[in-house]
């Protein structure tokens, strides 16, 4: 499983032209799921994801989680994150997991994100044409993979 995080001022996403979610200050997450992916992999994404302190405090530093500045999270499936590029020009997409195994496994790690973090988390919809929309603050971009933690 693999977690793309950008510290955001705002995040959206619109689907057919309006609306679907929307976040103030906070954590957007684009969140691949790979076949070999459990619920062992949620627990340690969902738990780092929450706890990663990547907000400044007061002189600055980069001290605070998502969860102690009250911020939001946005989580967007991109099963383009499970990519193998080595070979060829054409992405190949053997390692993302499919929608009947991926779906369920996306729910749970938005759930589980949503009870650490005390607040509802927006999403998108899995598999939907998203266009999404962020203000990156800082920029900062970090990326997670549960298979090299």
């Amino acid at each position: 499983m693999k977690l793309v995080v950008q510290r955001v001022k705002e995040a959206s996403v619109t689907i057919d032209h309006k609306q679907h979610s929307h976040i103030n200050q906070g954590l957007l997450v684009l969140l691949g799921i790979g076949t070999d992916d459990t619920e062992d992999d949620i627990r340690y994404l969902s738990q780092k994801l929450v706890q990663l302190r990547i907000f400044s405090d007061e002189q600055g530093l980069m001290n605070l989680s998502v969860k102690d500045i009250n911020g939001e999270i946005m989580v967007v499936s991109q099963f383009t994150l499970m990519a193998a590029t080595r070979k060829g020009n054409r992405p190949s997409f053997i390692q993302a997991a499919r929608p009947e195994a991926a779906i369920p496994l996306y729910e749970q790690f938005c759930a589980a994100t949503a009870a650490l973090l005390d607040k509802p988390v927006a999403t998108g919809i899995f598999g939907a044409d998203m266009q999404v929309g962020l203000i990156n603050d800082g920029p900062v971009t970090i990326i997670i993979d549960s298979k090299q933690a």
